[in-house]
């Protein structure tokens, strides 16, 4: 969208990963030091000429022209902008073959820029003292499984030597499994370092100690369960079922108190119209949307802990659109959310726009602000249903956040306090419209409202937006000074 085609232009970065807001800032200089020492050992897996797809996987830029292998991938790493250093090293996470050590380092910067429940050390140590290792010495290979993903158990510095039997995980073989008792469960966290490591670590830690896939019984996935939230309730925690898989229970991490047990499976988004539902499987409740895709998007994908943000939400437009082009795509997705948003609503058009325009730069990393998404489906209209008929079919928007939060946004016009087209109050609106509410905070739901005068102005809703959205997000504010005049309209 060039500037001066559409009053609602905005320029869209879609390829940034923001990591920041959901955690805490991550450490970049860290970040490109610990990457730099993954590649000084890269280089020697892989011949000159399978450097440039090596940098093309890992999202790095091409390797320049001559020089050694070495100098080439440091060059590259160099020309590679902050932003994208978080991709980089989720990339070589995922696709290289790293020491334990090495994926532990790059694992705890990542972490701790991600959404993550903080656990005191205290509350560590006194769910360590009511915890019987039992059930998991029950699947020994599971349970040392999960302690190699999450801990540096080869820690030997005698490794190599026959005689050797001193890394964590020859001790723990020892003093936990064969002479079970040796250890306390305290001492045993004591030596794994779980009660000083960073807080994402020690709670995918407790996530692990709950999954079927370490313990594939589901009574003692529970007793786990409710041992460890009776430490965890206390400091605003607590391990919440999400789900099954495979017919066992799933359990996260998640802030107490806030968010919904169950994930989203049904996101029906920009609606220009009432969807056309079907039921393909009443007996499953399988759902089918028999209407053209310019009319109703379906986003059918799993929401993650993470929630969903912009990056899924554009990937899976991609995919299904076969637009190769990302920031095509962006563009295209961002016009087609804000084609759905009812033209006599300014307000709502301006608080899209903003959130969109001021995350300009950050936008992949972000929750999507999902706009005219469907909450309750009948069948029949509101005039055929009558008095029992449901309130607030739609929202006007919804955010997926981590921790299963799900917040509603919703700007309010005169059509929800009054009647004969704005001329007198109707007490009967208002009261629906808060019934709506309270219905949407008792399932979990956060809602916001905000009156459609604070957003009617552009100029005058910008600051409101901004604090607003800091707050929420837990991060700066962005202003007005961070839109590119461009994009201003």
């Amino acid at each position: 969208m060039a500037a001066g085609q559409d009053e609602e232009a905005v320029e869209l970065r879609p390829g940034v990963a923001h990591h920041q807001g959901m955690g805490e800032q991550i450490d970049v200089a860290l970040l490109r030091r610990l990457i730099d020492r993954v590649l000084a050992t890269l280089y020697t897996r892989y011949g000159l000429k399978e450097l440039p797809d090596l940098c093309r996987r890992l999202g790095l830029p091409p390797p320049d022209e001559g020089n050694t292998k070495h100098e080439r991938l440091v060059a590259s790493l160099n020309a590679c902008p902050d932003d994208r250093l978080p991709d980089v090293a989720d990339a070589v996470l995922e696709q290289e073959e790293l020491g334990q050590a090495e994926r532990m380092a790059l694992q705890d910067v990542l972490w701790l820029g991600r959404h993550h429940v903080q656990i005191p050390s205290r509350t560590r140590r006194e769910l360590a003292r009511d915890f019987d290792l039992s059930d998991h010495l029950g699947y020994p290979d599971r349970f040392m499984a999960l302690l190699g993903r999450m801990w540096h158990l080869d820690n030997d510095p005698l490794s190599g030597w026959v005689t050797s039997t001193s890394s964590l995980r020859d001790q723990i073989n020892r003093h936990v499994f064969r002479n079970a008792g040796d250890w306390s469960t305290e001492e045993f966290f004591e030596q794994l370092g779980a009660f000083e490591a960073p807080h994402p670590r020690f709670g995918a830690f407790l996530e692990g100690l709950a999954s079927a896939a370490v313990l594939p019984d589901e009574q003692a996935q529970r007793r786990f369960v409710e041992l460890a939230n009776r430490h965890l309730q206390p400091v605003g925690a607590v391990l919440s079922q999400d789900g099954e898989a495979d017919g066992y229970p799933q359990f996260h991490l998640a802030p107490h108190g806030r968010g919904t047990a169950r994930r989203p499976r049904n996101l029906i988004l920009a609606t220009l119209g009432k969807p056309d539902i079907r039921f393909t499987s009443a007996l499953d409740n399988d759902i089918e949307v028999a209407q053209r895709d310019d009319k109703v998007l379906v986003y059918d994908r799993p929401v993650g802990k993470e929630g969903l943000l912009w990056r899924d939400l554009l990937s899976w437009w991609q995919e299904t659109r076969g637009i190769a082009d990302q920031e095509q795509a962006a563009r295209a997705l961002y016009n087609r959310m804000k084609d759905s948003l009812p033209k006599e609503s300014p307000g709502q058009k301006n608080l899209f726009w903003y959130y969109h325009q001021a995350n300009w730069d950050c936008l992949s990393g972000l929750p999507a602000l999902l706009p005219e998404i469907w909450l309750h489906w009948d069948p029949k209209t509101l005039r055929e249903r009558g008095a029992h008929a449901m309130k607030n079919l739609r929202m006007d928007f919804l955010m997926l956040l981590p921790g299963n939060r799900r917040v509603v946004l919703e700007v309010d016009g005169m059509q929800h306090y009054t009647c004969n087209e704005g001329t007198e109050p109707d007490s009967t609106k208002y009261a629906a419209t808060m019934a709506g509410d309270r219905d949407l905070k008792f399932r979990g739901y956060e809602v916001f409202r905000f009156g459609h005068d604070e957003l009617r102005d552009r100029d005058r809703a910008q600051p409101l937006l901004a604090d607003f959205f800091a707050t929420l997000l837990d991060r700066s504010p962005a202003g007005p000074s961070q839109v590119p005049l461009s994009a201003q309209g």
